[in-house]
């Protein structure tokens, strides 16, 4: 019955440009697209980052669209993130906004390493950076002290900022800092030290809903970039970064935000609990939005804030391990159906009885790029993440990697 919901429409357009914008040029397809609508009264569009383009088409197709507007956009930059932190009065890593040129980054970096003499790291991050690929860690490791600090910095810092994209350097990195803007602030550092995030809704009345925490996996050469998460967050700190996210929600709302977006937070445990600083709002749907909606189409449940726990229509918590990022040169052997029959004959496939079990997503990259995405729901955090292993471990030896 899902299929008789599903209208598919093509441009017949490969070029590597915004998909927006190829429909925005072609105005029969937007007609086809209104036509296709069963009640133009009753439809709205929703779409994974909303910019002028998106904004233009629905404008275009005469419908609400369900997304923060473009022009409220720079809230969820990393400068705009920490403005929003601040007017919420939301702890966050000591730092510098609006940076574009060297000679910022220097005088940031100056002024963190003043006012925290023992500072090890320092990040630069651009102010529309993704998934952590456009930061840069600098280290103060034989830093002199006083007044030549500055000099040094200027010297140092094009040749010894490690930067989280592969192949990039200074000379390709400042032009975009010049054209973005960015900050630097205080690298958090700490044993054990966690990245969850929040995920919340503005509706069109304007109410908050809390739609759920995870804990992040990040990899890259700092720990800064997305590959996974888990859901829920730890126990031991969603109640907390809940009651953060909150209040960035409300300013969030003063200030016209509607949809979804999430905040991103660094936890480190301290004495008998643990400290958490805000890092970056993203005004758009995430990494973890696709996951936890897979998981509430599989089982019809929901999230329950009272709880930080997602139940199932029978009241049973269930959890999940998710990557968005798994890749093996190997695996492009695989075609998307192949996936499903490996899961399917080694009994991992999701189960609608259980309500446990590996569900794929992004299999349309595994043929060309050997890249696929995997959500493994269960009924206990441990065994989601055994779940994962298990998985990749037959996907491996199905590939021979």
């Amino acid at each position: 019955h899902a299929q008789r919901r599903l209208t598919l429409l093509s441009c017949s357009d490969g070029s590597p440009r915004p998909l927006t914008d190829k429909i925005l040029e072609r105005p029969r397809l937007v007609e086809r697209i209104r036509a296709s609508m069963a009640d133009p009264a009753l439809a709205h569009m929703t779409c994974y980052n909303a910019t002028t383009s998106e904004r233009a088409l629905a404008l275009a197709l005469d419908i609400p669209l369900y997304a923060c507007d473009p022009d409220l956009l720079p809230l969820g930059s990393k400068s705009g993130s920490r403005e929003i932190f601040r007017e919420a009065g939301v702890p966050m890593p000591d730092g510098v906004e609006h940076v574009h040129d060297l000679s910022d980054v220097v005088e940031a970096l100056v002024q963190l390493k003043r006012r925290t003499p023992d500072l090890q790291r320092a990040v630069v991050k651009l102010d529309e950076g993704f998934s952590g690929e456009g930061n840069a860690v600098f280290s103060f490791r034989d830093a002199p002290a006083g007044a030549g600090l500055a000099r040094w910095l200027r010297r140092a810092v094009p040749t010894r900022l490690a930067f989280e994209a592969p192949g990039l350097d200074w000379p390709h990195y400042e032009p975009k800092l010049r054209e973005m803007g960015g900050i630097v602030e205080c690298f958090v550092e700490g044993a054990g030290k966690q990245s969850p995030s929040v995920q919340c809704r503005i509706d069109p009345r304007g109410d908050i809903e809390l739609i759920s925490t995870h804990d992040q996996v990040l990899g890259g050469q700092s720990g800064q970039v997305f590959l996974g998460s888990s859901f829920p967050a730890a126990p031991a700190y969603r109640f907390d970064i809940q009651a953060a996210a909150l209040r960035v929600a409300t300013v969030l709302r003063r200030r016209g935000v509607l949809g979804r977006f999430g905040v991103d937070f660094i936890s480190v445990p301290r004495g008998h609990g643990w400290e958490h600083a805000a890092l970056e709002i993203n005004l758009r749907k995430g990494g973890t939005t696709h996951t936890f909606m897979t998981l509430q189409f599989l089982t019809d449940g929901a999230y329950d804030p009272e709880t930080g726990l997602f139940l199932t229509p029978a009241g049973l918590p269930r959890f999940y391990y998710a990557s968005d990022n798994l890749q093996r040169e190997a695996y492009r052997r695989f075609t998307p159906e192949d996936l499903i029959d490996i899961v399917v004959d080694n009994g991992l496939h999701f189960d609608g009885a259980t309500q446990q079990g590996v569900a794929f997503h992004m299999i349309g990259a595994v043929s060309e790029f050997g890249k696929l995405g995997m959500v493994c729901v269960a009924d206990d955090p441990g065994r989601a993440r055994a779940l994962y292993a298990q998985a990749v471990a037959i996907l491996d030896r199905e590939a021979g990697a």
